[in-house]
């Protein structure tokens, strides 16, 4: 059987039983999510790569150590590792929460399908996206952590609740608060975030 048919479990069993194709199939299924998420937070495309590798090095290490136990809950697992990386990064720095919003190069809402549209299309598309991320990162910590999993790594509430180690009506609750306190901070500045 390919190694990409099999789930997470079973790909871990294989690896720490010595198949080393395994870890390279879980780094492949899961990097771009992985990455996303690091990169949200720290904004800074060297250091999130920086981060990404540090934390796929703690995940071979801790399942060569047999510190695995979360079965069936692996891409939560890494997110939970990288999310503590990046915390000690911060802590080290003695920058946590102190994060600039302009430490990135990338354009993280670049989306190839703006490249059929007119540019004062993609001008108001992009301060709209821009608009959005500011109003995000205007949310306390525990919120903004639901918006970013929810929405820019795809995790289900199940998998946020796992993950940030809250029950999933907590998690729930953040991201409706979260949308309450995006809601007011756009009638408070006024905003407009349509699209057309």
């Amino acid at each position: 059987m390919s190694l990409h048919n099999l789930d997470d479990y079973v790909l871990v069993e294989q690896y720490i039983a010595g198949d080393q194709a395994c870890i390279e199939e879980l780094i492949t299924r899961h990097k771009n999510r992985v990455y996303t998420y690091i990169l949200l937070i720290v904004r800074n495309p060297h250091l999130a790569e920086d981060i990404f590798q540090d934390t796929f090095i703690k995940v071979i290490k801790s399942l060569k150590m047999g510190k695995y136990h979360d079965k069936g809950k692996f891409l939560s697992w890494v997110l939970r590792i990288a999310h503590n990386l990046i915390i000690d990064h911060y802590r080290k720095q003695k920058l946590l929460n102190t994060v600039s919003n302009d430490s990135g190069e990338v354009d993280l809402f670049n989306n190839k399908k703006l490249s059929e549209s007119t540019i004062e299309e993609t001008l108001v598309f992009d301060q709209t996206m821009e608009d959005v991320r500011r109003l995000v990162d205007a949310l306390p910590e525990d919120q903004r952590q639901v918006v970013y999993l929810r929405h820019y790594c795809g995790l289900s509430f199940k998998e946020i609740a796992d993950q940030t180690g809250v029950s999933i009506n907590t998690a729930l609750g953040r991201m409706r608060y979260a949308l309450i306190n995006m809601r007011k901070m756009v009638r408070e500045k006024n905003m407009s975030l349509a699209l057309s």
